[in-house]
């Protein structure tokens, strides 16, 4: 039976990331080791046959994508659907510094709380609808074809819940998925909908840099 090849990637290590503060939807771009990491994860993939590529239309979502798209000539096709979740006011600030001036956020972002819309910005259960709408039409229209989805650590937790079925049970929503920068989740999708999962968080590529 046909199946679609998934793959969930998160973007290589941004500046944000190397000094600890919260992405969200600001436009930080990959640090110099997340340049490697992009250009690790392009070879990496370079055997997968991708046929699409997906990416949040974030800075660095499309810097993780790009050497993809140059190795495959083929576009990449940036939606603000597949950005990360708004963290609102927290975005910009460190981890310790806006525990210590959003405290009551932050706590809501510790307990996973899936309705908790935070100030300025989404709730889990926003970044779910937007993020697996665009996933589900990705996939519709590259029936039988490997689908490259560049996105945010986030992202990727939520759509490998939801890809899972694991949403539809409130006691599973607060579990965590964490991928690395640029970890690769690999997945196949039959026709029927029968999921495999191939492999989480792989990182395998990225040794020794």
């Amino acid at each position: 039976m046909e199946s679609t090849r998934i793959l969930l990637i998160r973007h290589g290590q941004s500046q944000g990331n190397a000094e600890q503060r919260f992405g969200g939807h600001t436009a930080t771009p990959l640090s110099e080791l997340g340049r490697r990491q992009a250009e690790a994860t392009a070879r990496a993939l370079a055997t997968e046959c991708v046929t699409a590529i997906y990416a949040s239309d974030l800075r660095r979502a499309v810097e993780t994508a790009e050497p993809l798209a140059r190795a495959t000539g083929l576009a990449i096709k940036q939606t603000s659907a597949f950005r990360e979740r708004s963290v609102g006011q927290m975005e910009g600030f460190t981890f310790e510094e806006a525990a210590e001036k959003y405290p009551e956020e932050y706590a809501a972002l510790l307990r996973r709380d899936f309705e908790h819309v935070l100030l300025g910005g989404e709730s889990y259960r926003q970044l779910l609808e937007r993020a697996a709408q665009a996933l589900d039409e990705a996939i519709n229209d590259n029936r039988g074809g490997t689908i490259a989805v560049f996105t945010h650590t986030g992202t990727a937790c939520i759509l490998t819940l939801h890809l899972l079925g694991a949403l539809d049970a409130p006691e599973l929503r607060p579990v965590w998925l964490r991928t690395s920068n640029c970890g690769i989740n690999r997945f196949d999708m039959r026709a029927d909908g029968f999921l495999r999962v191939l492999a989480l968080n792989d990182t395998r590529h990225l040794v020794g840099l």
